[in-house]
């Protein structure tokens, strides 16, 4: 990946007081379980990988997985045991404090769990902030702070509380907050999680359409599988520690790499998540007249395709024929080719 933005080459966080000489000694071999039988734990086990300009790499797994672990790695809130980390071709673990405090209130912008907002302050205040942090002048911060506001649909809400607001609401402020210092690059660590299923649900929808507009390069934790699904370009799924996979959801669907991974994907309706693209043929022999576009999700167009008795067109962007789809392969996905009538 040329373009990365954030890149990783095996990264390892081990916890205890022998973790740098353990990790000397095993020579790129951890072993978690013989490393906890020596007092150390294991929080992340050679972890490789990029992310690229715009991309959203959501990184999921268990509690304990090493998730989150990784994230505060990668922003140096916790400090690696060993491997390289680069933020747009720079060596984070070479920077001095200065450097790392620059980054951080130029480059990163972070947002967790827990809302942290300034009880005493207003929405506005909250907002705002960060930029007089930055020794930007009051004027000017109000103003972005006010773009924000109604960047996140806040409108009207600029000087309530944060007790006078929802869940949902207060998710927004601190979200807002984090990109009124326009960060490049954005971490969140299970930003929904306190929600309830339907304001997460709308948040998620109103994290896509930011991520529409603004195209952040995204570190997204989350322990929900559907969540990841949603949001990602493409998923890390640990365990133990490990990256077991780091793909597509849909090739992730498809091809799971581990047992661990099977099972995460086992309950996944695959007509939600899979376009048509990636179970098409190449082939354009035999077409009826119908055309699908390659970029539809499977659910929206499979009842069209299963009536046709021809093999359905599939087009690009350009409306150029580059494939074509069967009904019965809309069957064998969505059902796993089960000829059991059910």
């Amino acid at each position: 990946m040329s373009d990365a933005v954030i890149k990783c080459e095996s990264v390892y966080k081990i916890f205890g007081e022998n973790a740098k000489k353990m990790l000397q000694e095993a020579n790129g071999n951890v072993d978690a379980k013989t490393f906890q039988e020596n007092g150390c734990i294991v929080g992340v086990n050679n972890a490789s990988f990029e992310v690229a300009k715009g991309e959203m790499l959501v990184v999921m797994g268990l509690s304990g997985s090493g998730k989150s672990t990784l994230l505060r790695c990668i922003s140096r809130l916790t400090e690696a045991t060993g491997g390289k980390i680069f933020i747009e071709g720079q060596d984070l673990l070479q920077l001095n404090d200065k450097e790392l405090i620059d980054l951080r209130r130029n480059k990163m912008g972070m947002v967790f769990q827990s809302f942290a907002l300034l009880p005493h302050k207003t929405v506005i205040e909250n907002i705002a902030f960060p930029l007089q942090i930055k020794g930007i002048k009051t004027e000017d911060s109000i103003s972005k702070a006010l773009e924000m506001v109604k960047l996140v649909g806040l409108d009207g809400r600029e000087n309530y509380f944060p007790r006078e607001l929802s869940g949902g609401q207060q998710q927004r402020v601190g979200i807002a907050r984090s990109l009124a210092v326009e960060p490049d690059i954005w971490f969140l660590d299970e930003p929904f999680s306190a929600l309830d299923p339907l304001i997460r649900k709308e948040m998620q929808d109103e994290f896509l359409r930011l991520q529409e507009q603004l195209k952040k390069t995204i570190m997204f934790i989350t322990h929900d599988f559907d969540e990841a699904l949603k949001l990602a370009d493409r998923i890390a799924i640990m365990k133990d520690g490990l990256i077991e996979q780091l793909d597509t959801p849909a090739k992730i669907v498809l091809n799971p790499a581990t047992e661990y991974v099977r099972k995460f994907t086992e309950e996944v309706p695959r007509e939600k998540v899979l376009l048509i693209e990636d179970v098409m043929d190449k082939s354009t022999d035999g077409i009826g007249h119908l055309m699908v576009s390659k970029n539809e999700v499977i659910e929206n167009v499979a009842e069209k395709i299963l009536t046709q008795k021809k093999t359905v067109g599939v087009v690009d962007n350009k409306n150029n024929l580059i494939g074509s789809i069967n009904p019965s392969k809309i069957i064998n996905t969505v059902f796993g080719g089960r000829t059991d009538g059910n």
